[in-house]
């Protein structure tokens, strides 16, 4: 088990991992504009180090229900604590934010919100039907929590039809007591399983971070189990310790190595892979999803 304390050595961070600060014209734009509506986005939430490049895009990943998690994993740099009840116009003010960065792929994911009956998954299918409604042709990928394994609940998401349905296993089974204490590797699994089979035509996805202490056996066993729950798209990027409160880096892995498992991974079945340091489970997940509708 991974665990943390006064005598813990910190790794110097290596030069392939430099990326200089968010700023510039573009960026500043899709900020205020996100700002405006009163929105979160995973990007400014999580520390995402690729905020510049995709702000810069015109990209970003809306962050619903709040910005607050009831859990508490200790990789995530997510705020935790209560949350108030779900704000009903914020899936139309997202659609809204979309139209004027005239997206074309939009990506929505949430903090997990345990408190509510539904665990929101009533607000994600709203919110992807009014961004449907409001930007004619778009895409949209979701990137959801477990909801429980409350079958009804992922049924309401599954019903609204997402293009791409992600969601991330995060690590190898044996660290999920020290990651994510409060998921369950197998329920993540069964969750793909049941998008597939509700809808085989579904294109599902799943993220891993590398550098938590995972083994290279453990790694492919973690793959091999994504794919047989039916995952097509898969992403692999570096974990970056958010704060001295969170987990440390065991690792920091090489992008030769990160390259290595692409190979491994499209050679073992995935349809498509992004892998690499700065890697993110939304990260240029439009040209991920082009693989499947050129």
């Amino acid at each position: 088990m991974i665990q943390q304390n006064e005598h813990t050595i910190s790794i110097r961070k290596p030069r392939w991992l430099r990326r200089r600060l968010p700023s510039g014209p573009m960026y500043e734009r899709t900020r205020s504009l996100i700002h405006s509506k009163a929105l979160h986005t995973v990007c400014q939430e999580a520390k995402c180090p690729n905020q510049f490049e995709c702000f810069s895009r015109q990209t970003a990943t809306f962050l619903i229900l709040g910005d607050r998690c009831t859990r508490n994993c200790r990789f995530c740099n997510v705020d935790t604590g209560p949350s108030g009840p779900p704000d009903l116009q914020e899936p139309e003010r997202v659609a809204e934010a979309a139209r004027k960065m005239n997206l074309q792929y939009v990506v929505i994911t949430s903090v997990t919100r345990d408190d509510l009956p539904d665990g929101g998954a009533g607000i994600f299918a709203e919110t992807i039907h009014q961004v449907r409604k409001k930007n004619s042709g778009v895409k949209v990928e979701v990137l959801i929590p477990d909801f429980q394994g409350e079958l009804a609940a992922l049924k309401t998401v599954f019903r609204a039809a997402p293009d791409v349905l992600n969601h991330n296993i995060e690590t190898v089974h044996r660290l999920y007591p020290a990651v994510r204490p409060q998921a369950i590797y197998q329920r993540s699994l069964k969750l793909l399983r049941q998008a597939k089979a509700y809808s085989p035509s579904m294109i599902t996805k799943s993220g891993l971070m590398l550098g938590l202490g995972e083994s290279s056996g453990e790694i492919r066993k973690t793959l091999q189990d994504l794919l047989e729950a039916g995952c097509s798209i898969l992403t692999v990027g570096q974990y970056l310790q958010p704060s001295k409160h969170h987990l440390p880096v065991a690792r920091f892995v090489p992008p030769e190595e990160f390259d290595s498992w692409r190979e491994k991974a499209l050679q073992m079945g995935f349809v498509e892979v992004a892998s690499g340091p700065f890697v993110r489970s939304s990260y240029q997940a439009r040209e991920l999803y082009r693989t499947f509708s050129p």
